[in-house]
């Protein structure tokens, strides 16, 4: 039997339902799925307010505000270079899994941001997720050339499969 990925999601939101979790994890498996990724692999999430994004901000990256999504890789590794079988030495011996990272989505910024840019908040959900995803696996967008919009592209395509490009709302 094949492993599959395993994707805890945890909220302090209050309500945060099963459909909202299971939208994450569509979209990560999504993700995944695009890049390649054929090994099972492991992605904590965390869904919280603006409070407990600043304070996981400040923590981590001693950056002293809110913002709508954070992502923490476990490796380093090249856009468009997945983990592969091969990559022995990056499973965890005790799960079989390839644990890719963590990320940390605001609840408050999702509904904020699709507001303002006039979309669904399913759709902001999904696309900070495939976000972090893309980080997860090594890309980038601190540049405004070619590695943000390789970066955008893929969002873009990954938010098409799930029927949630800006086109779709």
């Amino acid at each position: 039997m094949t492993k599959r990925h395993y994707i805890p999601v945890t909220s302090d939101m209050p309500g945060t339902g099963d459909r909202v979790k299971a939208l994450v994890r569509k979209a990560i498996r999504t993700a995944l799925a695009a890049e390649g990724v054929t090994v099972p692999c492991e992605i904590d999430v965390r869904l919280t307010d603006d409070s407990g994004i600043h304070g996981v901000n400040l923590e981590m990256r001693q950056v002293d505000r809110p913002t709508d999504v954070l992502s923490f890789p476990m490796f380093a590794f090249a856009p468009g270079e997945p983990p592969g079988a091969e990559d022995e030495d990056l499973f965890d011996p005790a799960t079989g899994l390839v644990p890719l990272g963590d990320m940390v989505i605001s609840m408050e910024r999702v509904q904020a941001q699709a507001r303002e840019y006039g979309h669904s908040r399913r759709r902001e959900l999904a696309y900070l997720t495939v976000h972090s995803v893309l980080h997860l696996l090594g890309y980038d967008h601190l540049d405004e050339g070619p590695m943000k919009a390789h970066m955008r592209e893929r969002e873009e395509s990954i938010m098409q499969e799930l029927e949630l490009s800006e086109n779709a709302d």
